[in-house]
């Protein structure tokens, strides 16, 4: 859950239209698939969309479509956006007539909330505040903030005191804030998977901070996702081959506040403490919004606790490295 929406990774769509050699153009001739590319910025990062179709005019619109409803979900979820519904709803503490996507996105935040006994908690934005602008100040006291203002954040941190419908979202406590970055990179990702899969395409892998695979590779050929090394982000550690499969992954290495790492992006919201417990979790689901969400949850649970969950759920894949370095696969 970086403070940016969406700038942990650069942002990038790679699709083909179902059944590219079985559309005839004519009689004698078959669709030859050409390369539409589109490059720019969007929600925060650099952008790249890439579509092979048998139709130029076809593949410009849906780069058009996509683009714009990546633009749109800026304007809904964004933190940086002054302007966005997310930012109007932590500044006044109430929204009247919330945007729609928003209401279906916190009713999944409450899913995953119930579903990991309250590890995955999006008013943590209270504890992002106190740590950031604890260590914006010159001569920051390198133990961080003070226990009493950890305690203080901690009382505008409880999901369970949001209350939201269709007709308006209220941030019960003075104080509280939302970050959607656990999660809303996810439900972007699958959103945009939807609006591809509408127009025809049957072979993709959508990546807009968490990677989606749509089918196979055109060639049949599942496709690979690189999982950074946790002690070299840089690298990749680890190539994950899927298939209609979604992957995120959460680790403490992607934003740190204070040079030694002892602070980091991840806030238990029990604690109101960094997450050290793992150096990444990796999860594989059916959606990129279970896949986001729950790769930040369990960044902050012990392995016994994530294999109780992912029985429970009953699909998908975890990969552990542990804050000593020990790999855990665990599989429902």
């Amino acid at each position: 859950m970086s403070h940016s929406f969406s700038r942990r990774r650069f942002i990038g769509i790679t699709a083909a239209a179902a059944g590219l050699g079985l559309l005839p153009v004519d009689r004698e001739a078959k669709a030859e698939a050409e390369l539409v590319e589109w490059q720019g910025q969007v929600m925060g990062a650099m952008a790249s969309l890439r579509i092979h179709h048998h139709d130029r005019p076809a593949a410009n619109r849906l780069i058009e479509r996509s683009v714009a409803e990546m633009r749109r979900f800026e304007r809904i979820f964004s933190l940086y956006r002054e302007d966005s519904a997310l930012c109007t709803l932590n500044r006044t503490g109430m929204l009247v007539a919330p945007p729609a996507e928003l209401v279906e996105l916190l009713s999944e935040c409450r899913r995953f909330a119930d579903l990991t006994g309250g590890a995955f908690d999006p008013t943590v934005q209270a504890l992002w505040t106190l740590y950031r602008d604890h260590f914006a100040k010159p001569g920051a006291a390198p133990k961080g903030p003070s226990e009493s203002s950890i305690q203080a954040a901690l009382e505008r941190v409880s999901f369970d005191t949001v209350l939201f419908d269709r007709n308006r979202i209220v941030l019960s406590r003075p104080g509280m804030a939302l970050t959607l970055n656990g999660i809303a990179q996810g439900y972007a990702t699958d959103r945009v998977v939807s609006l591809l899969r509408q127009e025809g395409i049957g072979n993709s892998l959508v990546d807009m901070g968490e990677s989606r695979a749509v089918g196979s590779r055109p060639d049949g050929a599942p496709w690979r996702i690189g999982i950074a090394d946790p002690d070299q982000p840089e690298r990749i550690g680890e190539t994950l081959e899927v298939a209609d499969q979604a992957v995120a992954t959460s680790g403490s290495y992607g934003f740190r506040f204070d040079s030694a790492g002892r602070f980091n992006h991840l806030f238990d919201p029990r604690s109101g403490t960094s997450t050290h417990l793992h150096k990444s979790a990796t999860v594989a689901m059916p959606t990129a919004t279970a896949a986001d969400a729950l790769s930040t949850a369990f960044s902050l649970l012990p392995v016994a606790e994530i294999s109780d969950i992912l029985r429970r759920i009953g699909v998908g894949r975890v990969s552990l490295i542990t804050s000593a370095g020990e790999k855990h696969s665990l599989a429902a």
